[in-house]
């Protein structure tokens, strides 16, 4: 761990909310609350700004949602896609799939402990890319039939096959599980380190930023199923 604290901005509109993140992260030695914002046009407004190095982004904020504030800060066509950690409730599941597409980098559930956020902005600063398994198994749940692929996502999903070695292909599989490396270590007797590997394999082949992009190209040309 670098001398230099995570700057993190906070994007919620909830008062006492915002003021419990401030709280959570400030006391964490590696990191340093750089602002705050309480819709989405004033979190884009602070993190073009502030340029932190992580964005604790909610999704249901006034004046700009924050799925479209994830957009204009991460989203295609930015030329310095910001780390978006969302962190969203079961009942506005219907926009994980949009923020996903949008850039996000990573989401965890609003009723995830302290030591869990703590440690997904840690994830996300340095680099990685976080799904929660719960948050996972809903977005599966709710948008299996938004998620089947149509016919034309056939020449993709051969494509896909082609390029990827069988291992690959399983260790893919289980990140769109939202298995995080170790789990996918354990499950296919393989280390951790090596799971890492093949993650940057499959994002270098697939020309994809990080393994949030991957879950969302796994679904949509149907390399596994909504409706298992």
């Amino acid at each position: 761990m670098t001398d230099t604290p995570i700057r993190v901005l906070i994007c919620e509109d909830q008062a006492l909310v915002r003021a419990g993140y401030i709280t959570i992260f400030s006391a964490q030695p590696d990191m340093e609350v750089v602002g705050e914002a309480a819709d989405g046009r004033a979190a884009v407004e602070a993190a073009r700004r502030l340029r932190p190095d992580v964005i604790v982004m909610d999704i249901r904020m006034p004046i700009v949602d924050g799925i479209e504030a994830t957009r204009l800060l991460s989203g295609p066509g930015t030329e310095t896609p910001a780390k978006v950690l969302v962190v969203t409730t079961f009942n506005v599941d219907e926009y994980v799939y949009e923020a996903l597409k949008a850039g996000a980098a990573g989401f965890l559930l609003k009723d995830a402990p302290p030591a869990e956020l703590v440690n997904g902005v840690r994830t996300i600063a340095r680099g990685d890319s976080l799904l929660a398994p719960a948050v996972t198994r809903t977005l599966i749940g709710h948008f299996a039939e938004r998620l089947r692929p149509s016919d034309t996502s056939r020449p993709a999903r051969d494509e896909i096959v082609r390029a990827l070695t069988r291992r690959e292909l399983e260790v893919l599989e289980q990140i769109a599980g939202g298995l995080s490396n170790a789990e996918i270590a354990e499950k296919l007797f393989i280390t951790a380190e090596t799971v890492k590997t093949y993650v940057s394999r499959i994002l270098a082949k697939l020309e994809l930023r990080d393994r949030v992009q991957a879950v969302v190209l796994a679904y949509r040309v149907g390399l596994v199923s909504g409706t298992d």
